[in-house]
């Protein structure tokens, strides 16, 4: 019978478990502020922060008591928008405060970037495969080969700041096919 050193497999299971609770990849917390992606001074953003009808802003959630932002993961890194609050569908306004709402950037297709916008369509875009989102819709697929809306994450205001209001409606990622 060969023996096996069990020292390898324990230590992968502590940095497993390590990993796992690591407050920089914890998804996003109700009470989580938001941060530019970027910003080292980790200012907290206001719906005034966000310019109605700029093309999108990056974000991490960051947590308000230790200031720990969530950047561990890319699967939490959150677009900000702010549009006009009266073409919003009633399901998009009532997860948005004064007109900003929150979408992941991970495409639900393939887990690419939604970096892009297009204005003239007001849509946000993934430029792997092109599938096109409408943030005033609950982010629902208008084009494109992802099979599912981006997941939102409601927001609410806190101190005069963003803040999460609930986790992300579905999850996060792309369909494994």
């Amino acid at each position: 019978m060969t023996q096996i050193d069990r020292r390898p497999v324990l230590l992968a299971g502590l940095g497993l478990a390590l990993r796992q609770t690591d407050a920089a990849s914890i998804r996003p917390k109700a009470g989580d502020l938001f941060v530019k992606s970027g910003d080292s001074s980790r200012t907290a953003l206001a719906p005034g922060d966000i310019a109605i009808g700029a093309a999108q802003t990056l974000v991490w959630p960051m947590d308000p008591n230790d200031g720990t932002v969530r950047s561990g993961s890319r699967l939490n890194q959150v677009t900000l928008l702010r549009l006009e609050p009266d073409t919003l569908t009633s399901e998009t306004r009532a997860r948005a405060v004064d007109g900003v709402v929150a979408y992941t950037s991970i495409c639900t297709h393939t887990g690419c970037d939604v970096d892009d916008r297009q204005a003239s369509e007001r849509l946000l875009a993934c430029q792997c495969h092109f599938s096109q989102f409408d943030p005033r819709d609950a982010a629902k697929v208008v084009d494109g080969p992802a099979p599912r809306p981006l997941p939102a994450l409601p927001l609410k205001i806190v101190d005069g700041k963003l803040a999460v209001a609930q986790p992300f409606t579905a999850p996060v990622g792309f369909e494994k096919g």
